[in-house]
């Protein structure tokens, strides 16, 4: 016969694993948002017969809400170290099928990140074995690396400006310079140790 101790270990067991199954059927949709700080994925559980809706942002529960009676409306949370705004939405398509979008500082997810490209710059690099990746707001000319806002010091140079910083022991530039066409603007580079690493297009 089984102890108390051993019944108990089973039913949390069983507990943990029920909870698990009922995750993964109410699971509805997954977005991968790049903001400064990282990439963050968010994920929308909805159970449209309870109306339950659950908001995890990178794996951490931000949102839970039991027993909706109204299956349709809007999520509002906020996403990474700067807090930017994000909203589900859901509406109903036809019956019983729901669509579920995403927006981003009131933008919907394509149209911010079609935004983001023209604001921001992204390298993705490898150092002494350690991934980085590398963030320049255009418009602050603050700087990122892994989640962490960097330490800058700036100058003006003949043909441009140049951001310093570092990246443990590696010393960093990101040089501004015109492109000398109207429509292109400012050409920014990073260099690592005298070598230009390549953008990364997210």
């Amino acid at each position: 016969m089984a102890s108390r101790e051993e019944i108990t270990i089973y039913e949390d067991e069983v507990r943990s694993l029920y909870s698990h199954l009922e995750k993964m059927t109410d699971l509805v949709a997954v977005w991968e948002v790049a903001l400064s700080d990282g990439v963050h994925k968010i994920e929308f559980e909805h159970g449209t017969t309870s109306g339950k809706r659950v908001v995890y942002v990178d794996g951490k529960e931000e949102i839970r809400k039991e027993w909706m009676f109204k299956l349709v409306g809007k999520e509002t949370f906020t996403v990474g170290a700067s807090k930017t705004k994000a909203t589900i939405n859901i509406d109903a398509v036809s019956g019983f099928a729901y669509e579920y979008t995403l927006e981003i500082n009131g933008k919907s997810l394509k149209k911010y990140m079609e935004n983001r490209s023209k604001t921001t710059n992204t390298w993705v690099l490898s150092l002494g074995g350690a991934d980085y990746r590398v963030v320049l707001e255009k418009d602050t000319m603050d700087v990122w690396c892994n989640g962490q806002k960097m330490e800058t010091a700036g100058e003006f140079v003949e043909d441009g400006t140049e951001t310093h910083f570092s990246v443990g022991d590696h010393s960093c530039c990101i040089k501004a310079v015109s492109s000398g066409k109207r429509k292109e603007g400012i050409i920014h580079t990073l260099i690592v140790d005298d070598r230009e690493i390549p953008e990364t297009v997210e």
